[in-house]
């Protein structure tokens, strides 16, 4: 008799045959698995889309973790397009079709943006599976350990401090798993995705900072417990963007035995461990060029008053803007009542934004 169950859908079969030779951030096709999918048996590793065999082989050994990397998916997704939310590339190209067998070029050859993505997917997961530990989302791990440190009087070590070990040593296995395959595309791409991923990890470690909570009495904060906590991810980007912004072009030259990434321009220095690297120029994401993964600025939002990178003069390439007005509507003339609610009324007002031509 044959099998009824696990039936896949064409475009997901597509997908996870493409999965097996493009892009190593491919898994982050992840952010579009339906909510109602629960991962609780090994056969729904067959559903979700984006994975190399490897990958998957660890979805079914560490059912528990796949939700949580789900979550990291979209929080890198959502992560990165906040952060150049005010810039002319603004990370949109990270958002593609379940079944699209590539990254737009932007991603998909080796630039300075792709260079951004593969290190914020490398802390993003990792960060997230080390706070799922401590919020007790996930029952294979619990709180990070209680540092050696001797801290000075007054304080204390205690609470649950975020479990990086854990997330660092999983996260890595899952976001470099593509990376090592033998079809994972050329070799100096390889080594400049492994490179930026280990940057996003490095600034990760960095993250790791100690958080402390006062007791007392009356609030005196007599003794102050603390604990190892990691920084927001928004923090954690804005770091990668600052490294983004510096990045080093890199050649792939012989090095003595092998060949290795060197600074294009620089040859007197090897490449540092926490800069990221990139091997194609970009384009100023000025106008439309699919061939080189640009979807232009006309019609973004600028800022008239700016003078940073969401100006109208910048983000528009000189092209010019187009006025509107926008009508909101907000909360006014709000009243405190005892005990204990909050009346307001509504106000509406006119702002004037700006399109690019």
């Amino acid at each position: 008799m044959r099998s009824s169950s696990h039936v896949l859908p064409l475009g997901v079969l597509t997908a996870l045959l493409l999965s097996q030779v493009c892009s190593g951030i491919k898994w982050l096709a992840l952010s579009h698995t339906p909510a109602s999918l629960h991962i609780n048996h090994t056969q729904h590793c067959k559903l979700l889309p984006g994975m190399v065999s490897s990958q998957a082989q660890l979805c079914r050994s560490n059912l528990e973790l796949m939700q949580t990397i789900i979550q990291a998916a979209r929080e890198v997704k959502k992560t990165c397009q906040k952060t150049f939310s005010d810039m002319r590339w603004n990370c949109s190209s990270i958002d593609i079709p379940v079944d699209a067998p590539k990254y737009r070029p932007d991603l998909d050859r080796g630039t300075r943006e792709a260079a951004f993505v593969y290190a914020l997917s490398a802390a993003t997961i990792s960060h997230t599976i080390a706070r799922a530990c401590t919020s007790g989302d996930l029952r294979i791990c619990s709180c990070g350990p209680i540092p050696a440190e001797i801290l000075e009087p007054g304080y204390r070590w205690g609470g649950c401090a975020d479990n990086l070990h854990y997330g660092l040593m999983m996260g890595t296995k899952f976001s470099d798993a593509p990376m090592k395959m033998k079809r994972a595309g050329s070799h100096a791409n390889k080594l400049m995705h492994l490179h930026n991923s280990e940057v996003g990890r490095q600034v990760l470690k960095e993250a790791l900072v100690m958080k402390c909570k006062c007791h007392g009495v009356s609030g005196s904060c007599s003794i102050r417990t603390c604990w190892r906590g990691l920084q927001d991810l928004r923090e954690i980007a804005m770091d990668l963007k600052t490294k983004y912004l510096s990045a080093t072009k890199v050649v792939h030259r012989p090095t003595g035995t092998r060949k290795q990434l060197v600074p294009k321009d620089i040859d007197i220095r090897p490449v540092r461990e926490n800069e990221l690297v990139y091997l194609q120029s970009s384009p100023d994401f000025c106008s439309k060029n699919d061939k080189q993964g640009s979807v232009g600025t006309q019609d973004r939002q600028c800022n008239k008053t700016s003078l940073g990178s969401d100006s109208c003069d910048l983000m528009c390439c000189g092209r010019g803007y187009n006025p509107y007005t926008e009508k909101l509507v907000e909360r006014c003339h709000c009243k405190y009542h005892w005990c204990c609610y909050v009346t307001c009324k509504k106000c509406e007002r006119i702002v004037e934004r700006y399109v690019c031509k």
